[in-house]
């Protein structure tokens, strides 16, 4: 169960990443809008696509749960802390939400099918 809920989680962060890198032009316009720099695109693609496939195999997945988990709070903050705007809100709650899932998948590990747990006994 542990393996399927890493990739579930993963595969939100994959397909965001690969969106964002295939739509660069978009994400640097939005990130500008935003009052952000447009080079953070490439950042924002690494850490989505890589924390993605770390968490997939399960290498140094509780490290990795705590880095997406910041980086979902981070950009709830950043990015959609119009409260007013029921569309912000609700992209609110899924980052707060998915950063619990990643909180509690830090807390149970990431199970004996991934690099981490191989030595895990039982």
């Amino acid at each position: 169960m542990l393996l399927v809920a890493r990739c579930l989680i993963a595969g939100l962060f994959l397909w965001s990443g690969i969106g964002h890198a295939t739509g660069y032009e978009q994400t640097a316009i939005v990130l500008s809008q935003s009052g952000w720099t447009s080079y953070l695109v490439p950042l924002a693609v690494a850490v989505e696509v890589g924390g993605a496939l770390l968490l997939i195999v399960g290498f140094k997945a509780r490290l990795i749960c705590l880095a997406l988990a910041g980086f979902c709070v981070g950009t709830a903050l950043l990015f959609h802390a119009n409260f007013g705007d029921k569309t912000q809100m609700f992209h609110f709650l899924k980052n707060a939400a998915i950063a619990g899932g990643l909180l509690a998948l830090y807390v149970a590990g990431p199970g004996r099918l991934s690099f981490d747990g191989i030595d895990e006994p039982g």
